[in-house]
């Protein structure tokens, strides 16, 4: 179950996660992110799916060769939930692992 963050908790989670951008209206936040080729940017990709698939709970993302941009939001719930959060928190430790930089 997806739970709609409050508006202490997005503040929280936005000076948690500091390299993720959120909408004005809080409803979405996002990411780009850029490593060292296509290889690495699908691996993370492919990463990350896995992780998403399990949680039932999938990005909005695009990929041009190394980028990669990540939307994350709950559509059903109307916004940013807990849901978003623990996706997030998973998609920087990949990110950091393989070394990849904030666009």
């Amino acid at each position: 179950m997806s739970n709609l963050l409050d508006d202490n908790s997005l503040e929280t989670l936005k000076i948690d996660l500091k390299s993720w951008s959120f909408q004005a209206d809080s409803k979405a936040m996002s990411r780009a992110l850029k490593f060292n080729g296509f290889g690495s940017a699908m691996g993370f990709m492919m990463q990350v799916a896995i992780i998403a698939d399990k949680m039932n709970h999938h990005p909005e993302w695009s990929n041009v060769y190394s980028t990669v941009k990540i939307n994350l939001t709950t559509h059903d719930a109307g916004g940013i939930t807990n849901l978003d959060e623990a996706l997030a928190k998973q998609i920087d430790k990949i990110a950091l692992q393989l070394g990849a930089t904030s666009l």
